[in-house]
């Protein structure tokens, strides 16, 4: 008989993601064939990505996760925050502060309850990476990149790019239409500026404290939000002087809530999770 796993099925703000307890640490499940066939909308179950909950050393949990196409990520700030309503409400850590071990790096989670459900989750997202060393970027590896051309397709695109421990990649408009996200989009992920592809935020001013944002994924391809390009997206807005530090990112998924302090120069992002469903899959 072949083994089952349990998994539960999660959003945040319509970025989808498949989460499995994998404690026992089996690596025959990160195998890309396998992530691949989790996360494909017509022969799996359908996400934009796969977390895995496994034990640490230095932490409460450790996060494991993966793109669609079954490439590992450091960060996913929508994952994280599901993660955090999963194991807080399934007894695994009953903590309403707690720390959490990415492959970028130990991250702090708050977490704002409703009769002992979890209402939002807050993520201390770490320090913005600036230079074109931290995202990385071909070029001067001190520079920052603040509303850089770029050609793309015979046009030149002004671009802005920050790190949240994944690439991103911010330009600003009045608005975009759905070809030139998935052109555009395309082009700067494998442009050979970007040695380990980019993340591309689209993002159109409302006011100081609102912005709008549409996004193209490294690795997925359009979804309906990304946690930490919306913290890239206010890093980029603040320092091309189009927004304030604390902000509402509104995304084809919902909102987020975004503050980078100028005390402690890290970027905090505030937001729900959402069960979707629970199965079983076959290994």
């Amino acid at each position: 008989m072949n083994k089952k796993i349990e998994f539960y099925k999660m959003q945040g703000l319509g970025n989808d993601f498949v989460l499995m307890e994998n404690f026992d640490q089996n690596s025959n499940l990160y195998e890309s064939n396998f992530i691949r066939r989790i996360c494909d909308r017509h022969f799996g179950i359908g996400a934009d990505g796969v977390v895995f909950m496994e034990p640490s050393k230095n932490a409460d949990l450790r996060m494991r996760f993966f793109n669609a196409d079954g490439s590992k990520a450091g960060m996913c700030g929508n994952a994280i925050r599901c993660l955090a309503r999963y194991v807080y409400e399934k007894n695994i850590c009953r903590k309403t502060e707690f720390i959490v071990e990415t492959k970028a790096g130990l991250k702090k989670l708050k977490l704002s309850l409703k009769e002992d459900k979890v209402d939002s989750i807050e993520v201390d997202m770490g320090e913005p990476g600036l230079q074109r060393k931290n995202i990385p970027m071909a070029g001067n590896e001190k520079d920052r990149v603040i509303e850089e051309t770029i050609k793309i397709s015979d046009k030149d695109m002004q671009v802005t790019c920050v790190s949240m421990d994944n690439p991103h990649t911010v330009i600003f408009g009045e608005s975009f239409r759905d070809n030139e996200i998935e052109k555009v989009g395309q082009a700067l992920q494998n442009h050979p500026l970007f040695p380990q592809e980019t993340n591309v935020e689209f993002a159109t001013i409302k006011n100081k404290l609102e912005v709008d944002m549409l996004v193209w994924e490294r690795g997925v391809g359009r979804t309906m939000a990304c946690g930490t390009g919306a913290c890239a997206v206010t890093v980029a807005g603040v320092l091309t002087k189009r927004l304030a530090r604390k902000v509402q990112v509104n995304l084809t998924g919902g909102k987020l809530w975004i503050e980078w302090l100028k005390t402690n120069n890290r970027v905090y992002m505030t937001g729900p999770a959402t069960y979707v469903f629970r199965g079983e899959i076959e290994l």
